[in-house]
């Protein structure tokens, strides 16, 4: 019972945003893994009461408490739809870390995240080294989407359609000293993200073709690592403080004007919890923390509000485009109300943008939740892909890897010939029709 008050005292570093939820039930009807099991234990009120009972001692079962926490997707759609203004999403973040650091890390995640994520070189090598050898195990499935599957049955891969690591990751082609190149306009340092570097380094190539075409001086550090959500949202808060300071350091040695990233979560991650759950933060981390955050913006949103983008004239009639389709990743709309750029840039690519029924609903991801949940993730996601199929379209644009892999893991399966491109993507293919 005294390692219950301890616990029960570490959770009321919450009451003061637990208090703000009145209990109104408006998180219930959009949330979309309530969709989907109809239990009031999987809403964020459910969630919030349990944490409020483990902060008055009235429940002795952290485990139970703790798995509820971790049944969600962390797609926001709830806060975004308080009228309270919870923020749900946060303090899910923090009672996570508040749990993993009562209870203690698992062997295997430490071992992921302390010994492997956290350290962004030894990351690299491993994941190369695991590129090399895929072959062995998966096998292309030869579709639209570019996804692959496992070879043998696997519980751990079951019946996905993932997409394979990249033969040539984008740190790999980026010069030893990284790159800095002049504009004419404001400079931008760039953010990779692992997903992006390790699976879809043509979107990093297809944004630094994008910005030079509109003369936008470039940064880019080399040895950069993972934003650190992975790390935060299993609770382990030292990995991700360890992964801030190691990405810190590395910007804090040139001189830009805004942070741009192609990647939805590490653009969330960077501008709202980086300065808010960092571990501990001196005042002076913390005001270098909120600059960066304020420095911080998604590559779509900076290329429409800040450098301006027309139409690249492609001398098609409108019936003649290509039609596309675009899904909102949650942490770009929930999290940072980033809607219309995304779309603007589509347009702009020469694409006749084709509007999916409920293209702000979750596509099921959420990172871990995917892993552990996995029927739960494919259910909302099936959704999602029949959204996706109404529209005609022979491509669906987003601006998350995460998202990406996900639609392109339901497309997969149900055997669409669509493919799953990132706006940037598509504006440079737009601008490469123009090169003489």
């Amino acid at each position: 019972m005294a390692d219950m008050k301890e616990l029960a005292n570490l959770v009321k570093e919450l009451e003061d945003q637990l208090v703000t939820c009145i209990r109104c039930g408006m998180c219930q009807s959009v949330c979309p893994l309530f969709e989907q099991t109809r239990k009031e234990a999987d809403v964020a009120r459910g969630k919030l009461a349990l944490l409020t009972g483990l902060m008055e001692n009235m429940f002795t079962d952290p485990d139970g408490v703790n798995e509820r926490l971790n049944r969600c997707l962390l797609c926001g759609s709830c806060a975004a739809n308080c009228p309270s203004g919870v923020n749900v999403v946060e303090i899910f973040i923090k009672a996570r870390a508040i749990l993993a650091e009562y209870k203690g890390l698992s062997p295997a995640k430490k071992l992921i995240f302390r010994q492997l994520l956290a350290h962004p070189g030894r990351f690299d090598a491993m994941v190369d080294w695991a590129g090399r050898f895929q072959g062995l195990f998966a096998k292309p499935d030869a579709n639209a989407q570019g996804t692959s599957c496992a070879r043998l049955v696997s519980p751990l891969l079951s019946n996905r359609h993932f997409m394979p690591l990249s033969s040539n990751p984008f740190h790999k082609t980026l010069p030893e000293k990284g790159v800095t190149t002049p504009g004419s306009g404001p400079k931008a340092a760039i953010f990779i993200g692992c997903l992006i570097d390790k699976i879809f380094p043509g979107v990093a190539h297809a944004s630094l073709k994008v910005l030079s075409h509109h003369n936008v001086g470039v940064v880019i550090p080399p040895g950069q690592g993972c934003c650190g959500i992975p790390s935060l949202a299993s609770g382990d808060r030292d990995s991700f403080t360890r992964l801030v300071d190691h990405n810190l350091a590395l910007f804090e040695k040139y001189d830009f004007d805004v942070l741009v990233t192609a990647c939805a979560t590490c653009t969330s991650t960077i501008k709202k919890l980086w300065p808010s759950v960092y571990k501990n933060p001196s005042p002076g981390m913390q005001k270098k923390l909120t600059a960066l955050s304020e420095k911080t913006m998604d590559i779509n949103q900076f290329l429409v509000d800040q450098v301006g983008i027309e139409p690249i004239e492609t001398g098609l009639e409108d019936a003649e485009k290509e039609i596309v389709t675009y899904h909102d990743p949650c942490h770009l709309k929930k999290s940072l109300g980033v809607a219309d750029q995304p779309r603007q840039v589509i347009r702009a690519a020469g694409c006749r943008l084709e509007e999916m029924a409920g293209s702000d609903k979750c596509c099921g991801m959420g990172g871990s939740f995917n892993v552990y949940h996995y029927d739960l993730s494919s259910a909302i996601g099936t959704l999602k892909e029949h959204n996706i199929e109404a529209t005609g379209c022979t491509a669906v644009s987003t601006g998350c890897p995460a998202c990406m892999m996900q639609i392109s893991d339901m497309l997969g399966k149900a055997g669409a010939s669509i493919r799953v491109r990132h706006p940037m993507e598509l504006y440079a293919r737009a601008l490469e029709k123009l090169t003489p």
